[in-house]
């Protein structure tokens, strides 16, 4: 069976979407991330989609699903890279993603998902992380 790695960094977990992500590795690519936050208690979740040329509705929709998995498991999701031909396909399709937030690359969307992070919930009075 394929799966995408899944890379810890810190609270957060990468995934980077290399190769086609058709339906079945997209819903084992769900199972296998939430199963990782569960057991990390990773508090971000990083996607990055550039190296997709395609996204339909039902992968639109997975990846929405897998924000709002992650939001009901204490995990943020910002989803990076995504190319212009997938904005305009995903509004076109009338795709919304209530739980997404996103980035145009790994860099900005992991310093905006650490901001978010160690916001003022992230960081208790004090605590070691100040």
């Amino acid at each position: 069976m394929d799966r995408l790695p899944i890379l810890r960094l810190g609270d957060c977990l990468l995934v980077t979407i290399q190769v086609d992500l058709h339906d079945r590795l997209a819903l084992t690519l769900q199972d296998d991330l939430t199963n990782a936050i569960a057991r990390t208690g990773a508090r971000g979740v990083l996607i990055d989609i550039s190296a997709l040329d395609i996204v339909d509705s039902y992968i639109g929709r997975v990846l929405g699903n897998i924000a709002a998995m992650s939001r009901v498991l204490d995990a943020e999701t910002m989803i990076v890279g995504m190319q212009p031909a997938v904005a305009i396909t995903l509004v076109e399709l009338g795709v919304t993603w209530q739980h997404v937030r996103t980035a145009l690359n790994v860099d900005q969307g992991m310093r905006r998902l650490r901001a978010s992070i160690d916001g003022p919930r992230g960081r208790p009075e004090g605590g070691r992380d100040g």
